[in-house]
């Protein structure tokens, strides 16, 4: 499995996203600009003289103010990590982003950190006893003090990735995966851009095994009109949970991993021959059965399956 890199996801989401993401978190800018202006600029590379390191400004777009001729650029920067001396740094980014573009900025800060939990500062200054020098401000976007609950049922596409993010109750973890999943479906969006909110979504809100069998249960209560748009994206998880579940049983130890593909294998093997004699399974017995994490039980089950009428009889099979 390719390790998924946090800066390429959101850099993707954004660029894909981009007035959405502004419609989002920042209604009163959306109102004021030019959506048929929006140009993405080139990367731009700063050296800190000071320590030599390389720092890179994530997104820079160019835009206008509508109904008129003023251009200005947006500075979007993603924090994934907290660091003291960030409002510093987002100043010398704006002071030579502006040298450098000739343009105003309008300078945004998404972080997107799990902690610490502490609200981010907004604001950089410089000032003496007798003189405020400077007072450079910008927009916080701070996901882990945003209550998920706000943004769920907003028909936007960011709003469907970065709840993954949000503040989120452990006992609602396996529900907010789901409302996820639900917007995302609802959104009819092209195969990759659903592609991409999902990828965001499982890759920041892993589910423990106790809590994929409470998001299973949940999904499979739903409705079949309501589960049918939502499928293929439930696949696409389950896969990749599968997946990861392997890569990690790697890390571990071969044996574990190839322990967890089996176990997978065993599973879809036993609802292909199960489908075929017996029909597709109730709600009920497709949770029980995703909850099976024993590939014994399950091989004995697929050695039992052309001896029985009915699921319940299987298991009952199995259980004896």
């Amino acid at each position: 499995m390719r390790m998924i890199s946090h800066d390429r996801l959101f850099k993707e989401l954004i660029s894909s996203f981009f007035i959405e993401f502004i419609e989002l978190f920042l209604p009163q800018v959306a109102e004021y600009v030019d959506r048929e202006s929006f140009v993405f600029l080139d990367k731009e590379i700063f050296t800190d003289i000071n320590s030599d390191e390389v720092h890179e400004a994530d997104l820079i777009v160019k835009c206008k103010v509508l109904g008129s001729d003023r251009y200005f650029v947006f500075h979007i920067e993603d924090q994934a990590k907290a660091q003291i001396p960030f409002p510093k740094r987002m100043f010398q980014y704006y002071a030579r982003i502006y040298e450098k573009k000739d343009m105003d900025v309008y300078p945004i800060v998404l972080f997107t950190y799990d902690k610490p939990l502490r609200p981010e500062a907004s604001e950089f200054k410089i000032s003496f006893p007798d003189l405020d020098v400077l007072t450079f401000k910008y927009r916080a976007i701070q996901l882990n003090q945003l209550d998920w609950r706000k943004f769920s049922n907003n028909p936007n596409p960011v709003a469907a990735a970065l709840m993954s993010k949000m503040k989120i109750a452990p006992e609602d973890r396996p529900l907010v995966k789901l409302e996820c999943l639900r917007m995302t479906s609802a959104l009819n969006l092209s195969p990759p851009k659903s592609q991409l909110i999902s990828g965001i979504v499982h890759a920041y809100l892993k589910l423990t095994v106790e809590e994929n069998v409470a998001f299973t249960r949940n999904f499979e209560a739903l409705s079949p009109e309501e589960k049918k748009p939502m499928l293929q994206l439930t696949n696409e998880w389950i896969e990749a949970g599968i997946e990861e579940g392997m890569e990690k049983g790697i890390e571990k130890g071969m044996e574990e991993g190839i322990e967890k593909g089996a176990t997978a294998e065993a599973l879809s093997i036993l609802l292909r021959m199960g489908r075929k004699r017996l029909g597709d399974p109730n709600e009920e017995i497709s949770v029980s059965l995703k909850a099976i994490s024993n590939k014994e039980i399950l091989e004995g089950m697929c050695e039992k399956v052309h001896e029985v009428e009915s699921w319940s009889e299987l298991f009952e099979e199995a259980q004896g």
